[in-house]
């Protein structure tokens, strides 16, 4: 079955409400300007990914934390390095001996909304394994 005929029609007055009562919620958190508070929103609605760059302690990483307990989604902070592995963003299978199976730990990647910081430190396979989960919207 076709997945948008599935999804519940929103009244678009009642989208703008909920945008904005986000907004507002975020600017009582994050001292910042309206249109990048309202911008980052838009962007998680539609599906979208984001890059903040900005200097240290201007409150990138309070406002991801602040947008993600508004929307009361989960929240991940992954700081890349040059030793990260792809298994350390995507998760492991780990043998569990009790069950004499394997069990998968899921990464930081499988938050609602996952912060990355100083992606450029990591090696092309590590930076890859995000790409992809970003690609593929996993």
């Amino acid at each position: 079955m076709d997945e948008a005929a599935d999804r519940q029609p929103v009244a678009v007055e009642s989208a703008a409400d909920a945008i904005r009562r986000i907004v507002d919620n975020l600017a009582t958190v994050v001292h910042a300007p309206e249109d990048t508070l309202r911008l980052c929103v838009l962007c998680l609605i539609s599906e979208g990914h984001l890059i903040l760059e900005d200097f240290p302690g201007v409150g990138k990483t309070m406002l991801a934390k602040a947008l993600a307990r508004s929307l009361e989604a989960s929240f991940s902070r992954l700081q890349f390095t040059p030793d990260l592995l792809p298994s350390d963003v995507t998760g492991v299978n780990v043998f569990n001996q009790r069950s004499n199976e394997f069990e998968f730990k899921p990464g930081p990647v499988f938050a609602n909304l996952l912060l990355v910081d100083e992606i450029n430190r990591a090696s092309p396979k590590t930076q890859a394994a995000l790409l992809e989960c970003m690609q593929e919207n996993q």
